[in-house]
């Protein structure tokens, strides 16, 4: 069985810090043998960690759409940001990838969750919802996204949603083997949950990496 973090950042996101070497390192040592690498607009992050990490790395993208964020997984090209929803959904589509829906609930992300509008015009087309987020803080809000993908019969990811090293593998599944989008979504269906929240306090730390890096220029 594999133990998947299926959301997290590297230094190709604006508010994270985290090079893809420290990444593939901290895996090794707790035992971390798959991640979605999913970095803010780019999927540059994600090409850097399957370059290093000998384990399996999904390249995908955590988008941002007219209307909230959306992630791409099993992506080959990057997407672009600021497209519609529906465009943004296309642009997966056509390259093999799968949409998945992250935080769709959380409170506290009121301008990167998607907008329950959009949401609802792009069921249809949803291949997964991201059912535990470490950084969601309320368990009501996570409990929601779990309806959301039961209701509609949807695999459910989970992820640490890691913009700092440690908070990699804080939330994982475990689950089978697989070699491409599809094996994968199956194997969604026979994972196990291992879930911890992270602290609030963490969110200071992409407030420093963003200015951190407007100092460096970057």
């Amino acid at each position: 069985m594999l133990k998947a973090d299926l959301h997290v950042h590297t230094c190709r996101s604006k508010d994270s810090t985290s090079p893809a070497e420290q990444i593939v390192q901290h895996c090794l040592e707790i035992g971390i043998d798959c991640l979605a690498v999913t970095d803010h607009n780019t999927t540059s992050g994600a090409l850097e960690v399957k370059r290093v990490a000998p384990f399996k790395v999904i390249v995908g993208e955590e988008i941002l759409t007219t209307c909230g964020e959306i992630i791409g997984l099993f992506l080959s090209e990057e997407i672009p940001p600021r497209l519609s929803p529906e465009e943004t959904v296309s642009q997966i589509k056509a390259q093999g990838g799968l949409v998945c829906i992250p935080h769709p609930f959380d409170r506290f992300r009121p301008y990167s969750r998607l907008r329950r509008d959009a949401l609802e015009r792009i069921t249809p087309d949803i291949d997964l919802i991201e059912v535990f987020n470490s950084r969601t803080y309320l368990l009501r809000d996570s409990a929601r996204a779990l309806q959301l993908a039961q209701s509609h019969g949807l695999p459910g990811t989970v992820g640490s949603d890691a913009h700092v090293i440690r908070e990699i593998g804080r939330s994982y599944l475990e689950l089978p083997e697989f070699n491409d989008a599809e094996q994968f979504r199956r194997a969604l269906g026979q994972a196990r949950i291992i879930r911890h929240k992270t602290g609030v306090l963490i969110h200071f730390y992409n407030v420093r990496n963003k200015l951190l890096k407007r100092l460096k220029g970057n």
